[in-house]
């Protein structure tokens, strides 16, 4: 049995899904379980709870053979990451009193440096909370979500990507969450370690490559274009960001075009991806028209 945080996620619902197709037992924390309905329809175990309460997550926990966490995606986060400071803590303290056989930890490229990656800081703050457990942990630092550009297909009928990456041909690491769920399956699944590890995951893209396999799938030539950065802000809040929000997801953006998650931070593991932009935007294609 492996618990899976975040499960009605994308890589939390991936990687559950990997567990599965290996008959290997998935267990889950929801808040809500008409929400997570459908994995209980192909039997998950559900658990109530949250992950910003410590007991919850302990029992949990109890009797796994490994489990999966992850952070809250929160776009606009406190000054000082009060919130992914508070569930940190709470999974050191259940982690502390219900001490599993392995952890697998999302993270993120750019996750080694503990200043100027903006919102990868939540990241940088997890693997350092974690630094003092006793326990064989593995870090997954993964790429920029290639599900991040699926707007995409809904923006670019006129030829044209616009994108945060500038220049736009330059090259960062960028995975698709498939690939990240199946990774962490086979950490969970797979061979023991010892100690602490990170695996930093996906491959070297562009943004204009990530354009091109969009046009193929969309059949148009497509050319990424860098939003300037003074329009920054407001292309923030067109995503959802709250007006006046958007510093730690610019500071990153600008982190990642001068090389921030790039591949080869020493003393890492390095898995390369085998889903491709344009494998992603075909299945979110066919699934729009299904």
């Amino acid at each position: 049995m492996f618990l899976v945080m975040g499960m009605t996620g994308k890589v939390g619902g991936a990687t559950a899904a990997h567990l599965l197709k290996q008959g290997k037992k998935v267990r889950a924390l929801v808040r809500d379980r008409a929400k997570a309905a459908s994995w209980a329809d192909r039997g998950v175990d559900l658990v109530d709870g949250d992950w910003n309460d410590a007991a919850s997550i302990e029992r949990a926990l109890k009797g796994v053979d490994g489990a999966f966490v992850m952070l809250p995606p929160i776009l606009a986060p406190s000054p000082d990451f009060k919130e992914a400071k508070g569930v940190i803590a709470n999974y050191v303290e259940a982690l502390t009193k219900a001490p599993v056989p392995r952890v697998v930890a999302l993270s993120s490229m750019g996750a080694d440096k503990t200043s100027g990656m903006g919102l990868i800081t939540a990241l940088s703050l997890l693997e350092q909370g974690f630094r003092d457990l006793k326990l064989p942990i593995a870090y997954v630092r993964a790429g920029g979500f290639y599900e991040n550009f699926l707007y995409g297909l809904h923006v670019a009928q006129g030829g044209t990507l616009p994108v945060f990456y500038n220049p736009t041909h330059r090259k960062s690491t960028m995975v698709a969450t498939s690939d990240i769920g199946a990774e962490i399956a086979k950490l969970l699944s797979g061979p023991a370690w010892l100690g602490h590890r990170a695996i930093e995951l996906g491959s070297m893209v562009s943004a204009d490559e990530v354009a091109a396999q969009l046009g193929d799938v969309m059949k148009l030539d497509v050319k990424a274009v860098a939003v300037p950065r003074a329009g920054w802000p407001d292309t923030f809040e067109q995503f959802g960001i709250p007006k006046g929000q958007s510093g730690p997801a610019e500071v990153m953006y600008e982190a990642v075009n001068a090389g921030g998650m790039d591949l080869g931070v020493e003393g890492t593991e390095h898995v390369s991806g085998a889903t491709s932009a344009r494998d992603v935007f075909a299945a979110a294609r066919k699934a729009m028209a299904a």
